[in-house]
């Protein structure tokens, strides 16, 4: 009888594991439903899917989802973290039915803006997108990129962009002291991949992914660059690199672009 017993045990323990290990494996970098787009890294692709934490890690052309709705990583919510907006609530927007329009979009952002009592701040550009609209916020005192924004356009919400404006942004972003850890130091817009460096990269990118698209404006922020992605001069896309490794991290969570105010 005992025998059985530790056989039963032993059977249910190693299901357990079982399960844990595919939850892990799902949470780290299972591909699950989506399409892996690799891994671009200094020049060099390399096939990977990634999952939450690879996308974290550096797994800079993160899984696709689904094209159908609805669209991952599309989600309604107060701002937080570091970016001083955890007592920012969301504005009166609450009709699913339609969409905000851009001009709206644009005061959201300026009523946050206001709410962080920071005047060296200010909101370079409000880009509309079909998933939502993109705020780009920068330092008046140096000019270089300092954080980035969606504004959900059914809600109105507003939050701090998912990717490289969380996990990579040494000075406004999570790891700066935050749960990665990844950097130490003085946050500073002085890396080691050049400017020049970031935008051969991100071209070769996107030979290599995205036929037909070219590297357009860019943006230094702390810790990567902002590339805007062209097709035929007109605006497609944006990308992300980081400015200490080379990564390129493209932003899939968009969808087409529409317009933009700039500011």
């Amino acid at each position: 009888m005992k025998i059985w017993k530790v056989i039963i045990a032993t059977a249910l323990a190693a299901v357990a594991v079982a399960l844990l290990t595919a939850s892990v494996f799902a949470y780290m970098g299972g591909t699950g439903a989506y399409n892996s787009y690799g891994t671009y890294t200094n020049g060099a692709y390399s096939a990977y899917s990634g999952g939450m934490m690879g996308g974290m890690m550096g797994n800079t052309y993160t899984a696709q989802p689904s094209t159908t709705a609805p669209y991952a990583y599309q989600y309604r919510g107060r701002c937080c973290g570091r970016f001083g907006a955890n007592s920012y609530a969301d504005p009166a927007y609450s009709n699913y039915g339609a969409t905000i329009t851009i001009d709206t979009a644009v005061t959201i952002a300026q009523r946050y803006l206001t709410s962080l009592n920071n005047p060296d701040l200010a909101i370079d550009e409000v880009e509309e997108y079909t998933q939502n609209f993109y705020v780009l916020f920068y330092e008046k005192s140096t000019g270089s990129g300092a954080f980035e924004m969606l504004v959900d356009k059914y809600s109105g919400g507003i939050i701090p962009e998912m990717g490289p404006n969380r996990m990579w942004n040494t000075k406004y972003g999570m790891i700066n002291g935050g749960m990665m850890g990844w950097f130490s130091g003085t946050p500073t817009t002085a890396m080691p991949i050049t400017v020049d460096q970031a935008k051969a990269y991100a071209q070769q990118f996107l030979d290599a992914n995205i036929a037909g698209t070219t590297v357009g404006g860019t943006a230094t922020f702390y810790g990567y660059y902002h590339v805007d992605v062209l097709s035929a001069s007109n605006t497609y896309g944006m990308l992300s690199v980081n400015g200490y490794t080379g990564q390129i991290w493209y932003h899939n969570w968009h969808g087409t672009f529409i317009q933009e105010i700039e500011l």
